[in-house]
């Protein structure tokens, strides 16, 4: 989190008109922020590429078509020049501004090593970089990050108002085929491909983008005839047998999860959707031995805190743990909301949390993913030790005596938070 420097709003003179570029993050000391929050030693730049399966994908109903995705690519530089915006909207398509804390399209940093490479997957709907503070903090830290726009399954694509689950079987086909497919982009890509590693990668979901990183690293999904024709809204029994033959794949529409690419080190799953349902098959899920590190508001009702426990509870690698946020329901993953989402509940219901800061939240899940990336994509021991806390954060007075805080949070300035591990 940008906790050191304040980013300044910056007026931008684009195509003749003039916009106000909004910055959303406070500058808060140091101290009250998780230690691994604080940005790295690179310089960030980003840039936007257009890719497109280098063939037709299966729809549903089995016909081939052309997927193509956008994706918003974040990177150690070589230095900084003027930041850029971002600009999205907002479910009901408010268009906004956002002052970022990045270059765009200056050269990659020179190292000795390469860049290992994030994936990041928004929700249901949602935009590229819904996240963006994780795609800037990690690539200040020595990453490639790159975001997907879901293509059927942002907030340009679907009407949410009008019919808010226009987008959701492809949602629901395609999450994890677009991971799989945007981590071979990164690292095929002109731009890319010399500086990095394609054997050491991350995966990053938040809501149906972590339903969709559960399969990636080797969870099977299991639909039945009753959840394929609830969440694809066909009665057909024709359709829905069709319906579970497409969706019932892994590691990004394989057969099996023994395809899963072993360039998987890492998974951050943000509040995942599907447990509640228990659309995974739980031998698949056994079997999964990349580390996920799941993070899950208790009072979650989108995709049900008992869900997310049952995934976390059903997955076999030993280093996984639970990140439980006490008193947070399903938002623990969106930057703030922009000045634009402020009107309405229905906008600023994709961003908001009733008990908690969006900013601490946003530096809680950059402290984390920074651990799990560098522990177990970058093989850096010492930081397996910011994982290895356990119970809870609130230092409570035991036989009259103040426990001592978790490593990488100051006295006083962790509260909330439960960790559980295998």
């Amino acid at each position: 989190m940008k906790t050191l420097s304040l980013l300044l709003a910056a007026t931008t003179i684009v195509s003749g008109a003039t916009f106000a570029a909004q910055t959303l993050y406070k500058d808060y000391p140091a101290d009250v922020m998780p230690e691994l929050s604080e940005s790295g030693e690179f310089p960030v730049g980003v840039t936007t590429m257009e890719v497109t399966y280098p063939e037709a994908a299966k729809t549903m109903e089995g016909k081939m078509e052309t997927r193509a995705l956008t994706l918003e690519v974040w990177y150690p530089a070589q230095k900084a020049t003027e930041n850029t915006l971002y600009s999205d909207e907002t479910r009901s398509g408010q268009v906004f501004e956002i002052q970022a804390d990045a270059s765009r399209d200056v050269a990659i940093a020179e190292s000795e090593s390469k860049f290992p490479i994030v994936v990041v997957s928004h929700g249901y709907t949602g935009y590229r970089t819904l996240m963006y503070y994780l795609g800037e903090h990690l690539a200040s830290h020595g990453y490639v990050v790159a975001a997907i726009d879901h293509t059927d399954s942002t907030n340009k694509d679907v009407n949410f108002a009008e019919n808010p689950y226009s987008g959701f079987p492809s949602t629901l086909l395609n999450r994890s085929r677009d991971q799989v497919f945007t981590l071979n982009a990164v690292t095929d890509s002109e731009f890319f491909n010399a500086s990095v590693d394609a054997t050491k990668a991350g995966v990053i979901g938040y809501s149906m983008g972590g339903f969709g990183a559960v399969s990636t690293v080797g969870g099977c999904y299991a639909f039945n005839d009753e959840a394929a024709a609830t969440f694809t809204g066909t009665k057909d029994p024709a359709v829905i047998a069709l319906v579970k033959q497409a969706l019932n794949t892994c590691a990004g529409g394989k057969a099996s999860s023994d395809d899963t690419l072993s360039a998987w080190k890492a998974a951050l799953a943000l509040a995942p959707w599907g447990g509640q349902h228990q659309i995974f098959d739980v031998d698949s899920l056994n079997n999964i031995n990349v580390p996920v590190l799941y993070v899950a508001g208790d009072n979650d009702d989108i995709s049900g805190y008992d869900g997310i426990r049952w995934l976390f509870e059903n997955t076999g690698s030993k280093d996984s743990k639970l990140l439980t946020i006490k008193n947070a329901r399903h938002n623990v993953a969106p930057h703030p909301a922009p000045k634009e989402a402020f009107g309405n509940e229905f906008d600023i219901g994709s961003y908001l949390e009733p008990a908690w800061d969006t900013q601490k939240l946003n530096a809680i899940n950059e402290h984390f993913a920074l651990a799990l990336m560098n522990c177990h994509v970058k093989d850096m021991a010492e930081f397996c030790d910011y994982l290895n806390v356990k119970g809870s954060s609130d230092q409570v007075l035991v036989e009259g005596k103040k426990p001592a805080p978790w490593k990488g949070f100051d006295d006083r300035w962790a509260l909330g938070l439960v960790v559980e591990g295998k």
